[in-house]
């Protein structure tokens, strides 16, 4: 335990280090305001290329904000207020369907399945879909991509949401967790680290991966108005190439790594519990090995979407993510 405490604190102080040289050369850095969905774990990669200096590496300052929600997200982008929105690409297909000129596009994929986990309050409980049944499951908000997978995988295993089983979509994300542990619900699905949390405290256990479940998908994605994608693709091809660094490093090593350098951004969350998280999604596949998204993910988001009720007739995938931006960024790197 000893030992992981100077891991911690030698992997915080490469951070300052790292933020104070990059302080020190502001003047030669062009600032990149990113805004992520939430703070998440999930997004390991991200907060790799941050600790460990990709973007600077680039010639990028990177002013980080969170959303917290996809709507808000993309609302900042279009206002202009970020440079580049980090959320689901569902939020591009809503804004595209409304009509918007300068529409939003999505050029590089961070994550390439479902983040969130599924969770049984019954510890004893030898799981299987059919038990949800007449149950109630804490969810997430309605047309957000987390709820839409959780009923497309209730559907895959013939369970009819909002009938067969009840499902809570009124709560905020941070809210979710801590109205499920004080007694709400039978099941919930979220993201890590929260469901190990809850796990270590005895109040639960995690039976299932809805990443794992509903397969491959384009999930988290890198956006950026049309025109400024246009205007200065090169800024768009440096920001890409640091994320895929952080994308390999975190496939090249272990969870007990990525837990160390990604600690400073997630002070408030336990060693050990940290390891188990990036254990957990590394066991799933849950980032992309490269930045350049797939149609046939984009098209399955589409269906997932459609399933839910969210998507009347499919969206081009032409029109709404850039994939010379990505293969440019890797191209250059390899």
């Amino acid at each position: 335990m000893e030992k992981r405490k100077w891991a911690v604190l030698i992997a915080a102080v490469i951070v300052v280090a790292i933020l104070l040289g990059a302080n020190a050369s502001a003047q030669n850095l062009q600032k990149v305001r990113l805004s992520e969905v939430v703070r998440s774990v999930f997004y390991a990669p991200q907060y790799v290329a941050l600790s460990l200096g990709f973007f600077e590496d680039e010639g990028l300052e990177i002013d980080l904000s969170t959303a917290w929600g996809a709507d808000k997200g993309a609302a900042a982008l279009i206002s202009g207020a970020v440079d580049v929105g980090f959320f689901g690409p569902e939020a591009a297909v809503y804004i595209y369907q409304q009509g918007a000129v300068d529409h939003i596009v999505g050029f590089a994929q961070l994550t390439a399945r479902d983040g969130s986990f599924f969770m049984t309050r019954d510890v004893d409980e030898e799981f299987e879909w059919d038990n949800v049944r007449g149950k109630t499951i804490v969810g997430a908000r309605i047309g957000g991509v987390p709820q839409m997978t959780l009923e497309w995988v209730l559907k895959q295993n013939g369970i009819k949401p909002f009938e067969d089983v009840e499902i809570i979509t009124s709560l905020a994300f941070e809210a979710a967790v801590g109205a499920f542990e004080a007694g709400l619900g039978d099941y919930i699905a979220q993201f890590e680290p929260a469901l190990s949390e809850l796990e270590s405290r005895g109040r639960g256990k995690i039976v299932a991966s809805l990443g794992a479940e509903a397969g491959p998908v384009s999930y988290t994605v890198y956006h950026a108005r049309k025109s400024m994608l246009e205007k200065d693709p090169d800024l768009f091809v440096r920001f890409t190439r640091a994320i895929h660094r952080g994308q390999l490093w975190v496939n090249e090593h272990s969870a007990e790594e990525v837990a160390e350098v990604i600690a400073p951004f997630f002070p408030l969350i336990d060693h050990d519990i940290l390891v188990r998280s990036m254990g957990l999604y590394q066991s799933i596949d849950a980032w992309n090995p490269w930045p350049v998204i797939s149609e046939e993910h984009f098209f399955h988001l589409q269906e997932i979407m459609m399933e839910a009720g969210e998507l009347e007739e499919y969206v081009p995938f032409s029109e709404l993510m850039n994939t010379t931006i990505a293969r440019q960024a890797v191209g250059e790197l390899e």
